[in-house]
């Protein structure tokens, strides 16, 4: 009997079983890849000259496309998991973790309620919990994978500000004229793009030398603005420098004063779990919410947040969305993830940390971090040790940041397209108060001292 055309994509067929054996061989391939190609990016005009015309009526065909991907496609992408991939913040997801999220595809899971993916939100809570533990947090916190930092920030604001307007109408008080979020002026830019989308002001709060924000700077924001600030944001790892805000005095004046103290811990709070590193963390069990991107520093595929507050109904209280056909979901107490965070569809994004951790165990994970940190302090003595170098600050975590005596930023531009071209590594410029510097981001543990200090060779 001949096939149904309508359901050709959809039915299980020679076709369809090709299809799968393919992208499945080429998944592996890639996974286990021993020397991952740096690749770089092509020109949209090589691009259009030899990926155009990939959508058409009739289709490639599955051997095409996957080739076009393969040979063209892929190879214009620079790969984040490439232990030389030092700029930004990289990735370098577990092989575990990687091969689990074909599984998260290939299971058709809707990870936005607990009616449709209990399973899969438990597993997710199992981390969240296990994390939430790690920093301190009591035993009730919880709360949700999102997309990213800028989300997971986002959406935690969104929460302190409607508990703020909670507290205000408690009492019968007048809302402020307008609502106030204070932070560092070394926060992450996503911090100040929340507060433009949430129309409220921004004031920033002097760094110390060190780049570090302290209880005093924001102590004297506080008094200025009085009742109108309903955020402070601390920054756990910044994202040029790593830099650990001084967390245990901005925690300190939640005994003066009210106010809701988020950390974005997107790059950094992951070091929390080195012993080299945990000191730093200090105070930021007294945050109201906090965020950590294991995408980043975690070992995770792309894309993964974990938003955790340490009272999850003020998350639910801001974010649950209301209409009759999402009735029999709110009228449940069940913990539905998307009452959590500005989002309602969702894939269980948490899920391939979850079994790279249920696979490793926890131990792996805290030596994989400490690896990186010990990585960041042999590689910045390096620095230190060359004459024509100088590190621009001591590391807190795994970002060296350092300068070229003499070296203007078209030096710096040069140099880094240089090493890209050659396929050595990966590493481009920044800036540092107006001066132009560059830095290694470490996250990969399979990073090394070696390879680093060939990348400084070429800088004499």
């Amino acid at each position: 009997m001949p096939q149904d055309p309508s359901a050709r994509m959809h039915s299980i067929s020679d076709e369809t079983e090709r299809v799968v054996d393919r992208v499945l061989d080429a998944s592996r391939r890639r996974i286990l890849l021993k020397d991952v190609p740096l690749d770089k990016p092509m020109t949209p005009a090589d691009l259009a000259r030899l990926a155009s015309g990939s959508i058409s009526p009739g289709g490639l065909g599955d051997a095409r496309a996957l080739a076009l991907f393969e040979h063209v496609l892929a190879p214009a992408c620079i790969s984040v998991d490439h232990p030389e991939y030092l700029s930004f913040i990289p990735s370098a997801p577990s092989k575990a973790a990687l091969a689990f999220d074909l599984v998260v595809s290939a299971s058709a899971v809707y990870g936005g309620s607990w009616l449709e993916g209990a399973g899969a939100v438990f597993a997710e809570n199992e981390v969240l919990h296990w994390l939430a533990a790690e920093f301190g947090l009591p035993a009730g916190a919880g709360g949700v994978f999102v997309q990213g930092g800028t989300i997971g920030n986002l959406s935690a604001l969104v929460a302190a500000r409607a508990r703020a307007r909670r507290v205000r109408r408690s009492v019968g008080a007048a809302m402020p004229e307008s609502w106030v979020l204070v932070c560092s002026d070394e926060a992450h830019s996503s911090v100040a793009s929340a507060a433009e989308v949430m129309d409220v002001e921004i004031v920033l709060a002097p760094a110390d030398a060190d780049g570090r924000l302290r209880g005093e700077a924001v102590r004297a924001a506080l008094l200025e603005h009085g009742d109108s600030v309903f955020a402070v944001v601390a920054t756990a790892g910044s994202t040029n420098f790593g830099t650990v805000d001084h967390l245990e005095s901005i925690a300190a004046l939640k005994d003066e004063h009210d106010f809701w103290l988020h950390v974005d811990g997107a790059y950094g709070l992951a070091g929390i779990l080195a012993d080299e590193t945990r000191e730093l963390f200090r105070g930021v069990e007294r945050a109201d919410s906090v965020i950590v991107d294991p995408h980043k520093w975690l070992f995770a595929p792309f894309d993964a947040c974990a938003l955790i507050y340490r009272d999850p109904l003020d998350g639910r209280i801001a974010h649950t969305q209301s209409a009759g056909y999402l009735d029999t979901l709110n009228q449940a107490d069940e913990w539905n993830p998307s009452d959590f965070a500005i989002q309602l569809t969702r894939r269980p994004r948490g899920l391939p940390l979850w079994f790279s951790l249920a696979t490793h165990g926890t131990d792996a994970y805290r030596e994989a971090i400490g690896a990186c940190v010990r990585l960041a302090r042999e590689i910045a003595d390096e620095i230190r040790s060359r004459p024509e170098l100088r590190l621009v600050r001591e590391p807190d975590l795994s970002v060296v940041v350092f300068e070229r005596e003499g070296w203007a930023m078209a030096d710096y531009e040069r140099w880094s397209a240089g090493l890209l071209d050659q396929q050595q590594a990966f590493v481009t410029p920044s800036s540092h108060h107006g001066r132009p510097v560059t830095r290694f981001a470490i996250v990969n543990p399979r990073s090394s001292v070696e390879k680093m200090s060939a990348v400084l060779d070429t800088m004499r």
